[in-house]
């Protein structure tokens, strides 16, 4: 492998791990990752690497998984050297800059889906991402005004498992419920109503969307009455709700327990 010795840190090859914060994008959709742990499962996707910048420390460890690639830019840095790059200070030794997979349309997302409506925190993204991934969820469905999982944050926290997901950012919400019922999906919307049905007591079908609300707001009553059913997670009378989610990650788990 061609390892490239960074002589100017100020190199514009460089200049994207400086630029793309968080939520941040470029034209052609390159994201960064950062960490091993999660730079290491996107090398085992398909997703497009166009470079990594890391230690010499790293490159030796994982050299093999690196020579599965075709990756055009290889830098070495020392941490200090990357730490001058960024513009702050890291806990790392690797980071990664890749290219979004495309979209997966309404027609191609598999029969579970999970859905989110106005989640405004990346680290529920990110965390509900993970979760989907590990329960066998694999679908994503985001709003366009949410964060977006493979923004910086998000990503850490999914520890880049949203790879293993089909991703799909819908606009209209309404119009996005109505071609999920059409494709024969079930609607379930997380909220706690006084004709919510009980978790325990759900009977869950083959295709289904699981529909989790804003932090604060929750599903709005316009969108509710979109919906098939309402489901909520029995819990002791003097809590009011889960967070976003750990509640979705009870239900995905309650789901997947159900459908076996």
């Amino acid at each position: 492998m061609n390892y490239k010795k960074i002589d100017n840190i100020n190199t514009p090859d460089l200049a994207i791990y400086h630029k793309l914060r968080d939520n941040a994008f470029s034209a052609d959709n390159s994201f960064i990752a950062d960490s091993p742990k999660v730079v290491n499962i996107l090398l085992e996707s398909d997703i497009q690497i166009k470079s990594i910048l890391a230690t010499k420390e790293y490159y030796e460890e994982y050299g093999d998984l690196i020579g599965t690639k075709n990756i055009p830019n290889l830098f070495v840095a020392s941490k200090e050297e990357m730490q001058g790059i960024i513009g702050h200070k890291i806990h790392h030794n690797c980071m990664m800059h890749g290219v979004r997979p495309p979209e997966s349309s309404l027609d191609d997302l598999g029969d579970n889906i999970l859905m989110l409506d106005a989640i405004t925190s990346t680290e529920n993204v990110g965390s509900i991402a993970r979760s989907a991934a590990a329960l066998g969820v694999g679908s994503y469905l985001l709003p366009k005004q949410s964060p977006h999982p493979y923004a910086r944050r998000a990503l850490r926290v999914s520890m880049g498992y949203v790879s293993k997901l089909k991703v799909h950012v819908y606009e209209d919400i309404f119009q996005t419920l109505n071609a999920l019922k059409a494709n024969g999906y079930k609607i379930f919307a997380a909220e706690v109503t006084p004709d919510a049905v009980l978790l325990s007591k759900v009977k869950v079908p083959q295709k289904w969307v699981l529909l989790m609300g804003h932090e604060g707001k929750g599903i709005s009553q316009e969108v509710l009455n979109e919906c098939d059913e309402i489901i909520s997670i029995e819990m002791s009378s003097d809590v009011k709700s889960f967070n976003v989610s750990v509640a979705a990650s009870i239900m995905m788990y309650q789901f997947s327990v159900l459908l076996k």
